[in-house]
């Protein structure tokens, strides 16, 4: 099934997502319903766009920066949803970490829209972005695929 104008729509709005959030825009805020529902692993579900920002502050003086590089990933749209699985890079604490290369990076989001604006966004990733929770490598690093 072709995707529709208001599916190309979403999955703009979605990328825009990702740029004002890579960029620390402010505006970022703008793209959202007021009933947004959020979701980001170990922060848990959060109301409204505050628990955005909510959300951010406990990566205060420890996340440097985060790209996201549409190249290589994957948009799947049906009014009102967009899914996209892609990699990020950033910088964590002096260290840099990037999806397909450290063990950390992939990620799965999925977004509702609304009234023309996001209404949820869950992300699905490990938030263990550097790798620091080595207990829970239960397979080992050496030989693995990232």
């Amino acid at each position: 099934m072709a995707m529709t104008e208001q599916d190309l729509q979403n999955i703009e709005m979605t990328k825009e997502y990702f740029r004002r959030g890579d960029a620390q825009d402010p505006t970022l805020l703008e793209l959202f319903h007021p009933e947004l529902q959020f979701y980001f692993p170990k922060f848990g579900i959060g109301h409204g766009p505050q628990s955005i920002m909510d959300m951010v502050s406990g990566f205060i003086g420890e996340l440097e920066s985060i790209e996201h590089d549409f190249s290589n990933y994957v948009f799947v749209a049906r009014h009102p949803y967009v899914a996209v699985e892609g990699i990020a890079r950033g910088r964590m604490k002096g260290q840099d970490w990037e999806g397909g290369r450290t063990s950390a990076g992939r990620f799965c989001n999925l977004f509702e829209f609304r009234d023309g604006l996001i209404t949820r966004c869950h992300v699905y990733l490990d938030p263990d972005y550097l790798g620091e929770d080595e207990a829970r490598f239960r397979w080992g690093r050496e030989g693995r695929e990232w």
